[in-house]
């Protein structure tokens, strides 16, 4: 979880344990798959290639130079732009480097368009391109010849000179292949190095070549204004996730041996499955063109002795959910025969609680199979988890009130001993064991309800099906998204915020009448403290979740003003009980 989650999920917390107990508590008174054999490309090889870009930087290798000819029948003269689609994916690519500049995901929506996860490409920066060395160098910009091998095939290859050190000079063809899948989102990425007889191998810095992923993946999205979406990097570290956090315009690199790299926004997932061995690799979040930064990996192989070296790469480019990576765990359910891959452990659960959260996810989705509307079985789920916890919720009241009448006692024994604490807390111990109350028997009953609080913030604030999914047209038409009545006519400062939100409004004002009916008799600094709990924390959660994820923020303002019915209740049971003389004493 973020920084945020955890901080909305305690502070919330703490703001409906004081309401209950305050008083009487915080104050006194993969391994790596084996690489599948598939028919290799057929390469032509080039007698003399085509210019590079004049974008490509200078290599400086300590072996070899690289130098682009020109100047034969054999040359490739134009750009082409193929396209590969399947019923998930619509990919287009250039000859120019073999590289992708356009990867959509045909069953979810950005817009009026496809979701586009090749986003922020520049001819400079394209996605799946190939540096010759390091990740320093620039990318191949060079054209390739362009081989359509079947409806779900594409090879693209060219050959390269070499300079080495000595003078002389070799060659070698350098050759993408890509395969897809029809009901796959993932797709296999063939490098071949195949030299001539002068081939000495392909060593810069002792690397051979390096891909680099898209500069972006989708959806668009500004890190100022939406805090509730993220991209973050991830590798699996002997069968264990490890979570990469890479400040904007930073770089970090590794060279310990993984099972899988990716990065992952709230929604949607890259991660790079290698089938050779892998010298580096990079997380980047460089400024990159439109003042964009980006979330890009590179991938360094390394150096390659000589002849001929067949590189199997798999890249999983979809949604960022356990349904769609848990089948590259069991070969037999997916087209590429992945074992154990664990590449649905880059899902975001709950932890430990991950399956109280499957649980949810189950009786919810029975709510949407009856009633289609993820809104009404957001709705639904909080009203029953609120049945569920009512006893807990009566119990604590309870306590409350019971504290609420043992306070003059409390107060006088606080007097008495204010000078000598250590007596005063035996005394207040004799007190309490005296009259048979317990002081934790109000708070005990809420941190019961901690797991499902963090459970269900996790479930409402991350599930998938949440995004694109209408709850009332024109005002929640994707849950995913913070709600809106209408648009300002500016932009609020500082805060960004430029669309009136009623969520958010409702939220405040159902946790301030919750304060209000659950507030107990105080003075002094006790009453300064609980004012600023029961006023100050509901103005704090307006602006942390004025832009949250409408079904967050729906379940949470539910669950208050179902909490404030039950409050009301419970404070008229007690009311009658205490006024018939049945309240008897919490033990």
């Amino acid at each position: 979880m973020d920084k945020n989650t955890i901080t909305a999920i305690v502070l919330s917390t703490i703001v409906i344990i004081a309401g209950f107990t305050a008083q009487s508590i915080f104050f006194p008174s993969a391994p790596v798959p084996e690489t599948a054999t598939t028919e290799q490309v057929n390469e032509a090889v080039l007698s003399e290639p085509a210019v590079n870009s004049p974008e490509a930087a200078v290599l400086e290798p300590t072996q070899s130079a690289i130098t682009l000819e020109t100047g034969t029948d054999d040359e490739v003269v134009s750009e082409e732009r193929p396209v590969i689609e399947t019923p998930l994916v619509r990919v287009e690519f250039t000859n120019r480097g073999g590289d992708v500049i356009s990867y959509k995901l045909k069953e979810h929506s950005s817009g009026s368009d496809y979701l586009e996860m090749a986003d922020y490409v520049t001819t400079g920066n394209r996605a799946f391109s190939i540096i010759l060395g390091d990740a320093k160098g620039a990318a191949v910009d060079a054209l390739f010849h362009v081989k359509r091998i079947s409806d779900t095939e594409i090879g693209f290859y060219r050959t390269i000179t070499l300079k080495n050190a000595d003078g002389s000079e070799s060659r070698f063809t350098l050759a993408k292949q890509y395969t897809f899948k029809p009901d796959d989102y993932m797709f296999e990425l063939k490098v071949v190095i195949d030299g001539d007889d002068s081939f000495r191998g392909l060593s810069m810095q002792n690397a051979a070549y390096t891909i680099k992923t898209s500069p972006q993946i989708g959806p668009d999205w500004d890190p100022k204004q939406d805090k509730y979406e993220y991209r973050r990097f991830y590798h699996l570290l002997n069968g264990k996730k490890k979570t990469i956090n890479v400040g904007l315009g930073q770089t970090k690199a590794f060279t310990d041996a993984f099972s899988w790299s990716g990065v992952a926004g709230k929604y949607f997932t890259l991660i790079a499955v290698p089938g050779s061995p892998v010298l580096q690799y990079e997380y980047s979040t460089a400024q990159i063109a439109g003042n964009k930064n980006a979330a890009q990996i590179y991938l360094t192989r390394p150096a390659i002795a000589g002849g001929r070296q067949t590189d199997t790469w798999r890249f999983y480019v979809g949604p960022r959910t356990d349904k769609s990576l848990a089948k590259y765990n069991v070969a037999g359910n997916n087209p590429w025969g992945i074992d154990n891959l664990k590449a649905n452990d880059i899902v975001d659960t709950s932890g430990i609680l991950g399956p109280l959260e499957v649980f949810l996810k189950w009786i919810m989705e029975i709510f949407y199979a009856l009633i289609p509307n993820w809104g009404v079985s957001i709705i639904l789920m909080t009203i029953l988890m609120r049945i569920v916890i009512f006893p807990l919720t009566k119990k604590s009241s309870e306590a409350t009130l019971k504290m609420q009448e043992l306070q003059p006692k409390i107060q006088e024994i606080q007097t008495k001993y204010k000078d000598n604490q250590q007596k005063m807390n035996e005394e207040m111990a004799k007190f309490y064991q005296t009259v048979g109350y317990n002081p934790l028997s109000g708070c005990l009953p809420m941190l019961i309800q901690f797991p499902l609080i963090f459970a269900m913030y996790n479930l409402f604030n991350n599930y998938f099906e949440f995004r694109g999914a209408m709850f009332i047209p024109g005002w929640i038409p994707d849950l995913s998204h913070g709600d809106t009545i209408m648009a300002l006519p500016f932009t609020v400062p500082f805060l960004g915020w430029s669309e009136l939100r009623i969520l958010p409004i409702v939220y405040v004002v159902s946790q301030l009448l919750f304060g209000k009916v659950t507030q107990t008799p105080s003075s002094g600094q006790q009453n300064s403290s609980m004012k600023i709990m029961m006023y100050g924390m509901p103005i704090f959660f307006f602006f942390l979740f004025y832009n949250a994820p409408a079904g967050l923020i729906l379940y949470w303002t539910l669950s208050n003003i179902l909490t404030l019915v039950q409050q009301v209740i419970i404070n008229k049971m007690m009311h009658a009980k205490k006024k018939g003389g049945e309240l008897k004493l919490v033990k």
